[in-house]
């Protein structure tokens, strides 16, 4: 299924790649600026650290468990890292692991690019696309549902929020897609 994941033409100028070992570094830094949350744990900044690395590694070892054809790519705007995304074409789904923008380009609708090749490779192999969204991540769940996104599972800390291609056609179908 993956072969409708054309990961190097995106809008804006955006291009996936498949994530390399050298890579570890900036999504480990990534997966931490995307955790405000881990921001709040009272403690000296080593104990912080620590908490946020076991996190991350938590993050790794599940993708992994529940989801060992999981792709990882690194998004990149004219050569230079800008996000990762993990995703798994498998379990009757397209599975979005993780997807994070670096800071200084959250909410200029990178992200949103992203979102839209997936919900084209997901249309184009008629799979619904699911997400797991924290409930304090306002920008992202409202990103999500403008793209046509809906609860599936509510959680105490986090929902499943799921795009059907049978109720929808594909944003901006035309244009070559992830």
């Amino acid at each position: 299924m993956s072969a409708f994941l054309n990961t190097s033409a995106l809008a804006d100028g955006l291009r996936l790649r498949p994530a390399r070992h050298n890579d570890e570094a900036f999504i480990g830094q990534l997966y931490r600026s995307a955790r405000p949350d881990l921001q709040l744990i009272d403690g000296e900044d080593e104990l912080i650290r620590t908490v946020q690395e076991q996190q991350y590694q938590v993050l790794q070892r599940g993708a992994g468990d529940n989801y060992p054809d999981a792709m990882h790519f690194v998004i990149e705007k004219t050569g230079t890292n800008i996000g990762v995304v993990m995703v798994d074409f498998g379990h009757n789904e397209v599975r979005i692991i993780f997807l994070a923008m670096a800071p200084e380009v959250r909410g200029l609708g990178y992200g949103k690019e992203v979102l839209m090749g997936l919900q084209q490779a997901a249309w184009q192999v008629r799979a619904p696309l699911a997400v797991v969204v924290w409930h304090s991540n306002v920008q992202a769940r409202r990103l999500y549902h403008q793209l046509g996104f809906v609860l599936e599972e509510a959680g105490d800390m986090a929902d499943k929020l799921v795009w059907r291609p049978e109720r929808h056609s594909p944003q901006g179908e035309a244009r070559v897609g992830l």
